[in-house]
């Protein structure tokens, strides 16, 4: 937007969204794809390199020991129920990464019953699919809202300011930047701000809605995609067959570029 036309309170507002977009973006962009058993595998490895370290030590301890002053029977005991236990471990570990990888694809297999559904989410990643992206929140009458969009690399791509009506407002993006481009399908970030009568700002809980185009496994949780973003599927709010909605309470303020 054009700094020219904003009062001093609303250009500190959209600026505080903008900042809060730009380091969600750098948050966002860290790998979050990797399949937990990818983890899973790493620490089954080290267990095992630790059971071998720990034979060996034991091997070379007995080949060196005094003869004349040989390891007491209770000091051998307890260090071969060690070497037993680390053992039992590297077992348990293998056999736990089996049940955890057949339960990943059973999970995975059901999930994928949701691909084409509309999903509602608590993220700060935009969705925008065929050139359209909507977010949720909630203001009172009369309030006013900043709302930032930056791009994977930190660019604010978009900002508005608008004037909220009482309860849930909907604001829709049609996928243009502040000069008017179409810009690409894929993930964005988004912040939302508001500011009190001391100009004091902050957040405006929001939420995102996509289409789920497809199902996939992370470090931690199962995920969404919507179309090019990524959302962890503990983030869902809501799931339903219902088609987008094309109408909005509050529509995108148009902007001039800077």
């Amino acid at each position: 937007m054009s700094s020219t036309s904003l009062t001093t309170n609303e250009y500190s507002l959209l600026s505080a969204a903008e900042a809060t977009a730009k380091s969600s973006a750098a948050t966002s962009g860290l790998s979050t794809s990797a399949s937990s058993s990818t983890s899973g595998t790493a620490a089954l490895s080290s267990l095992a390199n630790n059971y071998t370290t720990f034979l060996t030590l034991l091997t070379t301890q007995l080949q060196h020991q005094d003869p004349s002053s040989p390891m007491s029977s209770d000091s051998f005991t307890s260090e071969l129920v060690q070497f037993a236990g680390v053992e039992q471990q590297v077992q348990t570990n293998a056999k736990l990464s089996s049940l955890i990888s057949l339960n990943e694809s059973g999970q995975l297999s059901a999930d994928s019953a949701l691909v084409g559904s509309q999903a509602t989410a608590s993220s700060t990643t935009l969705p925008l699919q065929n050139s359209s992206a909507t977010l949720n929140y909630k203001g009172s009458s009369g309030q006013t809202v900043a709302i930032a969009v930056s791009n994977a690399s930190g660019t604010i791509v978009k900002d508005a300011l608008v004037s909220a009506s009482s309860g849930t407002n909907t604001w829709t993006w049609d996928g243009t930047d502040n000069k008017g481009n179409k810009l690409s399908d894929g993930a964005y970030s988004v912040a939302v701000k508001t500011m009190d009568s001391a100009g004091n700002t902050s957040d405006v809980p929001f939420t995102v809605t996509g289409t789920i185009t497809g199902i996939q496994t992370g470090a931690n949780d199962m995920q969404v995609q919507m179309g090019g973003a990524t959302i962890p599927m503990s983030q869902l709010l809501n799931v339903s067959n219902a088609s987008k909605s094309s109408s909005s309470k509050n529509a995108d303020t148009p902007s001039t570029g800077s």
